[in-house]
This record gives C-alpha cells, structure tokens and sequence, in this order.
C-alpha cells in the first residue's frame, strides 16, 4: 500500500545538516563467523540531513520521557533514529525524545528532540 502523503520531496528541498553519532547510521552486525560485531561507539560524528523546525505551541508540553521547552525542536528524516540519539544541530546538542508515529500517513519519520544545556543533560 502506498502513503497517502509523500514527504520525503519536501525533506529533500528543506533540508538542514546535522550530526549524530555514526553508530547510529552503522549499527552493529553477525560477520561470516555468527559472532556479533558491536556498533562503532567511539564519538565520531556523521553529518547528515533532515528538516528542523521549531516545536508548535501544543507540542511544548510535558510528555511521559521529558519536558519540553521553547528550545526544543522537531526533526524530520528520510531514516529512522532511535530514542535518545544526541543530535548536534547550529552548535547546540538535543537529544531525541519522542517518535511521531505517522507511518500509515507519510514516507518520513518525525521526532521531538529536547535542548540540552552545554556540557550537561
């Protein structure tokens, strides 16, 4: 079945950069000998692309895993990022909160991502 709505041209034309841990684009894997070979965790970052914008009034809220600030922001892909992922965008760090499940209405994956404060949580 096809998404109703088709996004990704609109990611592709708006698109920002930012950076994120390469484990996350490269987790780990079995080699040929079935023994697991863990993602890569040393800090090196990967510049990738997305939209990010602002979060909308109703979205600064408090939600089950944080609270939302007017500093927050929501990101959307073309590819999937798992909770908790740091995200560096314009020198400031947020940290992937929340997964927008439209999946039944669009091809991207939209996130809430929460600030971080310098040097901290």
């Amino acid at each position: 079945m096809s998404k109703q709505f088709e996004f990704s041209d609109f990611v592709d034309e708006f698109r920002v950069k930012f950076e994120l841990p390469e484990s996350v684009i490269a987790p780990g894997y079995y080699d040929d000998d079935g023994e697991w070979v863990p993602p890569n965790t040393a800090a090196k970052l990967v510049e990738k692309e997305g939209i990010i914008l602002p979060l909308v009034e109703n979205e600064e809220k408090y939600a089950e895993n944080g609270v939302y600030t007017t500093k927050g922001k929501k990101l959307y892909t073309i590819f999937p990022i798992e909770e908790g992922t740091i995200i560096q965008y314009n020198g400031d760090s947020y940290t992937v909160q929340a997964f927008k499940d439209y999946s039944e209405y669009a091809d991207v994956f939209i996130y809430l991502m929460r600030w971080r404060e310098k040097g901290g949580a």
